[in-house]
């Protein structure tokens, strides 16, 4: 049984970078959420914020909607369904190799008692 930390190459690297992945699975538990939210939410200043959000736009992961209330700018950040199902693969491939590291360690510890002599 390979280790199954060789498996983690496959994550989504979009998705996996910790920044992205608070964001996504903020996103994920509401219809949308505002710029000054996800900000609050994530501790990110603006600029990462912007910058985290422009890429997952570009990827396709989520929607920007900016208006105005007044004279002020809003930004609205909507999680696309390629964004939800996203964020869904990768929290169940997460759990994947969470349960194959368990396994593997397991059967590392059994492998190696089943190895050692007896003492006398």
């Amino acid at each position: 049984m390979p280790a199954p930390f060789e498996e983690m190459s496959s994550l989504d690297r979009v998705v996996h970078e910790p920044a992205r992945l608070a964001i996504l699975t903020a996103l994920s538990g509401c219809r949308a959420a505002d710029f000054t939210f996800l900000q609050s939410l994530t501790g990110l200043t603006q600029g990462n914020l912007s910058t985290h959000l422009a890429k997952l736009e570009h990827t396709g992961l989520v929607e920007i909607e900016k208006t105005f209330k007044g004279k002020v700018p809003h930004t609205l950040v909507h999680l696309t369904p390629t964004g939800r199902d996203s964020i869904q693969r990768h929290w169940q491939r997460l759990e994947e190799l969470r349960k194959a590291a368990t396994r593997w360690g397991m059967s590392f510890r059994n492998g190696m008692t089943r190895r050692r002599p007896k003492m006398a």
